[in-house]
């Protein structure tokens, strides 16, 4: 008997997990890079979180076209590659349908697989319908353009391939256990494969058969492509999203952190006991915090695990209000930029032996301008919208905090604003003898 087929498989399998294993580590280093921060409390609401929105999909029906199709593609991809772990038995042991001992209960399996992957080919398409030919405003935007933009639709492509090798295998399956082929026992319900089944009538079992292992070994190899293939693309999400959303922010919507560092300096200040001298010097050789951020390094992880997060959907920038103005910002593009950044910095480790050489280049003014971060309304209504809580704010808002302790680049409207709240107490160029004359007025 030969093994060569088990052999091959075997190697493959490997192969594909092997590098998959590879890309893993690499993103969860690229995730390391940033600061720590501490995400660890109130653990019965993050499972909450992670089972509502990123299991659940609450937010994604908040737009029900989308949402229910995108349950459809979901549910369909979960649901049908249970059946990989019988093709990956198969493949090893050189069995045929290992589980068909379940009888009815694999019976109804194999049907409802067949369903969900109709109604995967047919949500795709639509997916591809809104997104090329009625292109929608956030599909058509400027800033899905070149890579993203064939990104989303190879993954389009390789959704609709793998259903029809699917269907295809089970049809030439099914049409080999009517004809009683050898080693094709009669197992299944193929409610969807049976009306492809008559297009093998009057080819001989032989050719068959050819059809039937190439479809299947064209499944396992093409899911084996597409699971390394989702590193380099938006659809990263299908792995990221229940970590991004039991990590996302609990604090109220418009509640801002403070720089422990400031935070330590303004009570000194405003304590009168305090002796400012008796604090322990700093070490010579430590490098002092920036404040704010201007490159990924100095973001947070969970900030970073947002960038690799991002599905590029466009719901953010859609409820922009600053975009919606003709604004330069768009919330997915500071998301995107992000991203691109730090696999550039992540590149940059690999090519010098683990260690990062400055490249002359950063996350501000090289990939998202000051004109960007400062049109940004704090609003939140790009948190909001997103389905999986991702918080492109968190980072616009770090950025600008750079920019105004680290550069003193804020406008011109605001340094006045701070010069003013700075001297006379408030926001308005009047003296404090004059604060509270408004209530004078008749």
């Amino acid at each position: 008997m030969s093994y060569i087929d088990n052999i091959l498989f075997v190697i493959i399998l490997a192969a594909g997990f092997g590098y998959f294993a590879l890309n893993i580590k690499k993103l969860i280093r690229n995730i390391k890079l940033g600061r720590d921060i501490d995400r660890n409390d109130n653990p019965k609401e993050r499972w909450a979180n992670m089972t509502m929105i990123a299991l659940g999909q609450s937010k994604m029906v908040r737009r029900p076209v989308a949402g229910i199709l995108h349950i459809i593609v979901y549910v369909g991809f979960v649901v049908i590659n249970i059946e990989l772990l019988e093709i990956i038995i198969d493949g090893i042991f050189g069995t045929h349908r290992l589980f068909s001992f379940m009888g009815g209960f694999y019976n109804v399996l194999i049907g409802s697989f067949e369903v969900l992957a109709l109604g995967v080919i047919v949500s795709v398409a639509i997916f591809y319908i809104r997104r090329n030919i009625i292109r929608l405003w956030r599909f058509a935007h400027g800033d899905l353009k070149g890579w993203p933009k064939s990104d989303a639709n190879i993954i389009l492509y390789f959704e609709t391939v793998l259903m029809l090798l699917f269907l295809t295998m089970n049809a030439a399956d099914y049409h080999l256990q009517m004809a009683g082929a050898e080693h094709f026992v009669k197992a299944g319900s193929f409610p969807v494969s049976q009306f492809i089944e008559p297009l093998f009538n009057g080819m001989n079992e032989g050719t068959v058969m050819i059809i039937e292992r190439a479809a299947w070994w064209m499944h396992i190899i093409g899911i084996l492509i597409f699971m390394n293939y989702l590193y380099f693309s938006k659809h990263l999400h299908i792995l990221l999203a229940f970590p991004n959303t039991y990590y996302a922010n609990l604090k109220p919507k418009g509640q801002f952190d403070n720089l422990e560092s400031v935070t330590n300096e303004v009570k000194l200040m405003m304590d009168p006991n305090a002796d400012p001298f008796a604090a322990p010097a700093a070490d010579a050789a430590e490098v002092p915090a920036k404040f704010g951020a201007s490159d990924v390094q100095d973001l947070n992880w969970v900030q970073l695990m947002n960038a690799y997060t991002c599905t590029e959907c466009g719901r953010c920038t859609s409820s922009c209000p600053a975009n919606l103005t003709g604004k330069k910002l768009s919330p997915r593009k500071i998301m995107m930029d992000t991203r691109d950044r730090l696999e550039e910095v992540g590149k940059n480790i690999d090519a010098n032996k683990g260690v990062f050489v400055d490249d002359g280049k950063s996350l501000l003014n090289d990939y998202i301008t000051p004109e960007e971060l400062w049109a940004c309304t704090s609003c939140n209504g790009c948190v909001e919208a997103c389905p999986v809580n991702i918080d492109p704010l968190s980072i616009i808002m770090d950025m600008r905090r750079y920019l105004v302790m680290e550069q003193s680049a804020a406008p011109t409207e605001l340094n006045n604003m701070m010069t003013n709240v700075e001297n006379n107490g408030a926001p308005w160029q009047y003296s404090q003898m004059d604060r509270l004359n408004w209530k004078d007025e008749a």
